[in-house]
């Protein structure tokens, strides 16, 4: 079966939604491509006879192996493509995540590896996603959501888990992206808020907005140094 760029924009799709939702229910991928439930169960069909996809009726979709390594390029190409407009065009994450999936449709692999070259070999988008390596390998990243930590953690946010724009627009305001460090404070209960110690003033946030943090915990010690993946942001 010949593979179409939009089979290999599904998987990716799939792939990214069934990290908090396995099988993906047809409802929220419909939502997610912003495509009809017509046009959803006839790519759906297409990649489960091509045997990328298992589907469960009245239940939803998952990947299968062959499915998650068609996912890996349209993947690399859409984190890539978000790092580039960050970095090098200026947009706010916000923004870029609104311009990326119409941007990278005009991106082939040559400029995709220069627009990798001038971002500095980036191996993170700017939410904090792993980037595929150009084999199809996802990279594996050691975190936990934030809404999971005990208080008392000192913690580095590594992922912001969310495509509300809304939300995107106002976690940047409070300076809450990957690579910051803080200490956890405190945590109401009854999905109560949390309390971030960050130099040099504190954050409270709602528990509906930590659940979009993941973060690794760490005893970052004296001077507060970050891992070395995060000296590139």
């Amino acid at each position: 079966m010949n593979v179409s760029p939009i089979m290999q924009r599904y998987a990716a799709e799939i792939y990214r939604l069934q990290q908090d939702l396995d099988p993906v229910p047809l409802s929220m991928l419909t939502q997610s491509v912003d495509a009809s439930m017509q046009a959803v169960s006839k790519m759906v069909r297409r990649l489960v006879k091509g045997g990328y996809l298992q589907h469960e009726p009245y239940r939803g979709v998952r990947l299968t192996p062959a499915g998650e390594r068609l996912a890996m390029p349209s993947l690399r190409r859409h984190r890539i493509a978000e790092v580039f407009l960050v970095r090098i065009m200026g947009y706010d994450w916000a923004t870029a995540h609104e311009l990326t999936d119409q941007f990278e449709r005009g991106v082939n692999d040559l400029l995709e590896d220069r627009m990798f070259e001038m971002c500095g070999h980036p191996t993170r988008c700017p939410h904090g996603e792993p980037i595929p390596s150009k084999d199809g390998v996802m990279p594996q990243v050691d975190d936990v959501p934030l809404v999971e930590v005990p208080s008392g953690s000192d913690c580095v946010i590594s992922r912001v888990r969310t495509h509300d724009i809304a939300k995107l627009r106002y976690i940047a305001s409070l300076g809450l992206v990957p690579g910051i460090a803080f200490h956890l404070a405190s945590c109401a209960p009854f999905k109560g808020p949390l309390r971030l110690q960050i130099n040099p003033q504190d954050q409270v946030i709602g528990y509906e907005l930590a659940q979009a943090f993941w973060v690794e915990v760490k005893r970052l010690g004296k001077g507060n140094k970050l891992p070395p993946e995060y000296s590139e942001r």
